[in-house]
């Protein structure tokens, strides 16, 4: 299930252990729009191995900034509550697996 999280909500979201995907998007973003189904796709076909996280930036913008999100899509993935890559643009549910599955 994916969460969508707020600036007051996502240290609490996050999870402390595992992966967990950030997802920082817009609703004016039409990529966003586009990446935000294959997220859909992705989290009804996967185990519990990743949370799934969306922030919009225009409502939280004190979480975006603190991890530089410049552009959107960004997509951040954490491991045991810490950044370890991140992603910018559109992706294909299968280029998504693969990268988090490398992790």
């Amino acid at each position: 299930m994916i969460c969508h999280s707020t600036d007051s909500t996502f240290k609490q979201d996050l999870r402390s252990e595992g992966l967990t995907l950030v997802n920082f998007w817009a609703t004016w973003c039409s990529p966003c729009r586009m990446f935000g189904s294959v997220l859909e796709e992705y989290d009804a076909t996967r185990q519990d191995d990743v949370r799934i996280i969306k922030m919009n930036v225009d409502e939280n913008e004190e979480t975006s900034s603190f991890f530089g999100v410049m552009s959107l899509p960004t997509t951040i993935l954490f491991k045991d509550g810490k950044p370890v890559d991140k992603k910018i643009g559109y992706m294909p549910k299968e280029v998504l697996a693969g990268w988090v599955a490398s992790y």
